[in-house]
């Protein structure tokens, strides 16, 4: 979403449509919902087991690129992104890359079609952070169902059909892109 509204008209060229599957566009928010609760034991853990390795190979790349110890000792995603990714990105801090990084401000000036899909129970974007129709631009189309959690969306009874929501999204492309 952030490419499509920085691309403005030119967007054109390069798509006929863009969607977003459970993306957190307010980066600020997803950020602080994974670093709490049972999400902060689970998920940012599974997160930083694959994300410091990939840091540290960086590192070993360009020796001195960040503070390693720093980095090794990080325990969430908003001190990695202080240490590694704001940093290397341009960007001030973690508060910095989280705001300038979001899409969701910048909604209303996407210039193609774009679907923003994001269930309501989505346990890594919270609901009260999700845009609003007032908030976004005529190209943009909202899609928050009450239930999907995050890439879920299954369908039918268990185990569930998981093809529903890849079927829904490509056809909302098919007839609007």
């Amino acid at each position: 979403m952030r490419w499509a509204e920085e691309a403005g008209d030119d967007a054109a060229r390069t798509a006929a449509g863009v969607a977003a599957v459970c993306s957190p566009i307010d980066l600020a928010a997803g950020g602080h919902a994974i670093g709490r609760g049972l999400n902060r034991q689970i998920y940012t853990r599974m997160f930083l087991a694959s994300m410091k390795p990939r840091a540290m190979a960086k590192w070993d790349q360009h020796p001195g690129l960040f503070d390693r110890d720093r980095l090794l000792a990080a325990r969430d995603l908003y001190e990695f992104d202080n240490i590694f990714t704001a940093p290397l990105h341009g960007f001030r801090d973690t508060d910095d890359y989280w705001r300038r990084g979001s899409a969701k401000p910048h909604l209303h000036r996407i210039r193609i079609p774009a679907l923003v899909l994001n269930a309501r129970n989505d346990p890594f974007v919270p609901a009260s952070s999700l845009p609003l129709p007032h908030e976004v631009g005529g190209h943009v189309c909202l899609w928050q169902p009450a239930h999907g959690g995050h890439v879920g969306f299954p369908s039918g009874g268990p185990p569930g059909h998981v093809m529903t929501m890849p079927r829904a999204v490509l056809g909302w492309l098919r007839d609007h892109a």
